[in-house]
């Protein structure tokens, strides 16, 4: 482990980045919660009993952040449930069974793009959100005004910092023409004049791809980025990249930068292509647990988690994560199905006890932190319950990357603490 100002040096486990992409098996059943990105739930559009096809929207909301949930296969409803989502929170699900037929939806194609505001509708329509973890609708990341914040860069994300996933990296060697042809498209329809790809040194040959791809267009580069750890964090990414810092409540765009996902680019295109939504997710299925099929996997949104790890050999394991190692969160239980945001599967065995000593002060913690906090004290602020000092030492800058957790030789729960704090200081504002 080597530690260094702004990031952690970890061990990559890349090792199914040469995995071609393998088309899952159709489920019997699909779960689909109306909560698949960061927003408001939808409201279920059909009932118990209702035939659906493969695209046919079954939930939407008249929320901004929101976006539609579409089915991913053809059969019945066969039950709408209220679910509670891994965070705690409550909405409704769809629970399909499938037909085995894959029928698609007869009002299937592609969209109609003539302005602006008919390209955001269609992105809405699509059922997309950030691809990369966060589920931000892309929709309202691409509805900025030109006038209030004019985006002179798109900045693709391509980093895939965190060890074990190659889901994104596999978009660049398995579909780049797409990923070219969407950036394209979308620098043209939001008059975005540059654009830079982001990919960690640690893939040279995306990167050798994508230079040579783009070597005729100017307003194009390729940016090889230091495989440290969080490197594909919004605002060290933007800072790596571009040199420009997004200061504390301000959003990438009003420093002039719109950052999207390569898997997110590269699915727009294909939907303004084909018309055909959001409802499978090429996911990483990986970690000491799985002992065959390890690999990359395009899966149905709504594939309980349980099949999965059962045709990847994973029987027996301590611990399953929706995402990495540093930033994906546990599941409570197997049965948990795939959503949108979801880009791995990771499970665990063997996985060693630790014990939480006393802090030894070595500052490990704050080398490490990205954004110059100082997770220590703001451990400390916590636990007294000391808002005004968790407002002052600017812990809603945390972006919650665990580098702090990961070098703390004590085994403090730092990362933990810092979304507590959040939490504590959302809660007085609340009572204010």
């Amino acid at each position: 482990m080597s530690v260094k100002t702004g990031g952690v040096r970890l061990p990559h486990h890349k090792s199914t980045e040469n995995k071609a992409t393998v088309d899952f098996p159709l489920p019997k059943k699909l779960i689909l919660p109306m909560s698949q990105c960061m927003g408001a739930p939808c409201i279920p559009l059909v009932k118990k009993g209702d035939e659906v096809t493969v695209g046919m929207k079954i939930g939407d909301s008249d929320k901004p952040m929101s976006v539609p949930v579409h089915s991913p296969a053809s059969g019945k409803v066969s039950e709408i449930t209220d679910w509670r989502l891994s965070n705690g929170a409550a909405c409704k699900a769809v629970i399909i069974e499938t037909d085995g037929l894959q029928t698609p939806c007869p009002d299937i194609k592609p969209p109609v793009v003539t302005d602006r505001k008919s390209f955001l509708a269609a992105v809405r329509e699509s059922g997309c959100c950030g691809l990369g973890g966060a589920g931000f609708p892309t929709h309202i990341k691409l509805g900025f005004d030109p006038e209030k914040t004019p985006i002179d860069t798109l900045l693709v994300n391509g980093a895939e910092c965190e060890p074990y996933i190659t889901s994104d990296y596999r978009e660049f060697v398995e579909a780049p023409e797409e990923v070219i042809d969407g950036i394209s498209y979308i620098m043209k329809e939001l008059n975005i004049p540059n654009c830079k790809i982001g990919i960690e040194a640690n893939k040279p040959a995306a990167i050798a791809d994508m230079k040579k791809r783009t070597a005729d267009n100017k307003n194009i580069e390729v940016v090889s980025l230091p495989s440290t750890y969080p490197q594909g964090a919004e605002k060290v990414l933007i800072y790596t990249a571009t040199g420009r810092i997004v200061a504390e409540g301000e959003l990438p765009a009003h420093q002039g930068v719109i950052v999207m996902n390569v898997s997110t680019i590269a699915f727009l295109i294909r939907y303004i292509r084909t018309g055909m939504p959001l409802i499978s997710k090429r996911l990483t299925i990986d970690g000491t647990a799985v002992t065959k099929n390890s690999g990359n996997y395009r899966v149905l949104v709504g594939t309980p988690a349980s099949e999965l790890l059962e045709y990847c050999g994973a029987a027996e394991y301590d611990k399953v994560l929706y995402g990495g190692p540093m930033m994906g969160m546990a599941l409570d239980s197997a049965d948990r199905p795939v959503i949108k945001v979801n880009n791995a599967i990771l499970a665990f065995k063997d996985i060693p006890e630790t014990k939480t000593t006393s802090c030894i002060r070595c500052g490990r913690c704050v080398r490490a932190c990205p954004v110059k906090l100082m997770p220590v004290s703001l451990e400390s602020a916590y636990d007294r319950g000391d808002t005004a000092e968790l407002e002052r030492l600017k812990v809603r800058l945390c972006i919650n990357c665990g580098c702090c957790s990961y070098v703390c030789p004590a085994n403090r729960r730092l990362a933990e603490k810092n979304q507590l704090a959040k939490g504590l200081l959302m809660n007085a504002a609340k009572r204010k």
